[in-house]
């Protein structure tokens, strides 16, 4: 579905834009006061639904820059826009930098911090537990990307005793992108390559006491700091989703979000088919998301588990 915008509530939002600007007010009034970088959140909002608009066939299909002015009371603004497909969106390049935490791998992230679960993971988990468990929308809609790249860059230095108040003055939609971008830039899915194509197998089987073990078995196959950060997800998308009367996300909205970034093909199965990548990508999207439905609808997966096998417990508390 494509959002639309009426003139009216354009005009709202960018007389608050003009008001949040360095200029001089048309009038007198009263010091409102405004949490940080109001005026970029509003703007990057509004960018957003009116470029949705200007996602048309035409610019889908063509591999040319788009150039185009929009004009909202005043306020001129010019850019350009090119679609990328999804073979280079989803394509994973390997961190250079092994220092970092984007685009590296896993084991190597949690045996460096000492821990079982990514450090960028709890941090973005614990932020939006805190203050966008009812945000609408939380996960679908998308933070700024300038806010999203400053958070990458700062777990990347390791610079965590700036995390508190960096975390409180960033959109909460940014924190929740931030940690999307995590699991899409890691070398391997989360859920392994090695796993891929069993766990595609195991969801299309009709029997549920054959699926139950069958994706049971599969699941606690995975490297255990890959098993204990998809569990935590879990949980936390199980918490989310207690709020969709509120949030309007429910598990299957959070499933399609996820499912697709934390199992995915390896580089060299997609270059095998690249001549049926179209009706493979298809496929394989509904089977993806069905996999994470299945784990987030079921009920034998929880942490009671892992706490009796104590895989659980790490050094960093």
């Amino acid at each position: 579905m494509t959002d639309t915008v009426s003139e009216s509530e354009l005009d709202s939002v960018c007389e608050g834009l003009e008001h949040c600007g360095t200029g001089s007010p048309v009038e007198e009034r009263a010091p409102i006061k405004r949490p940080p970088n109001t005026g970029a959140k509003l703007w990057g909002r509004v960018r957003s639904k009116i470029l949705r608009q200007k996602l048309g066939p035409e610019t889908v299909q063509s591999k040319n820059w788009q150039m185009d002015v929009i004009e909202m009371n005043g306020i001129k603004v010019e850019f350009s826009m090119k679609f990328t497909g999804r073979d280079l969106t989803l394509k994973r390049t390997p961190s250079k930098k092994q220092s970092g935490v984007f685009g590296v791998k896993i084991s190597v992230v949690t045996k460096r911090e000492c821990s079982k679960v990514p450090f960028v993971i709890r941090q973005c988990i614990e932020e939006v537990e805190k203050r966008g468990i009812e945000e609408v929308g939380i996960y679908r809609i998308s933070g700024i990307a300038t806010d999203i790249q400053t958070l990458r860059a700062t777990f990347n230095t390791n610079s965590s005793k700036d995390f508190p108040v960096k975390l409180r003055g960033t959109d909460i939609h940014a924190i929740a992108g931030t940690l999307k971008l995590y699991f899409r830039e890691l070398p391997e899915a989360l859920l392994t390559d090695r796993l891929y194509l069993p766990f595609l197998e195991g969801i299309a089987l009709s029997d549920p006491a054959a699926k139950e073990s069958c994706m049971m078995h599969l699941l606690f196959s995975l490297p255990d700091p890959n098993l204990i950060t998809f569990l935590t997800l879990l949980e936390h998308l199980r918490r989310v989703a207690e709020m969709e009367s509120v949030n309007k996300m429910s598990l299957l909205n959070l499933a399609t979000i996820f499912g697709p970034t934390l199992l995915r093909p390896s580089e060299e199965s997609r270059k095998g088919h690249i001549a049926l990548l179209s009706d493979l990508w298809s496929h394989d999207v509904m089977a993806q998301v069905q996999v994470l439905l299945y784990f987030l609808q079921c009920p034998s997966v929880s942490f009671s588990e892992l706490k009796r096998s104590t895989l659980y417990f790490s050094s960093d508390g």
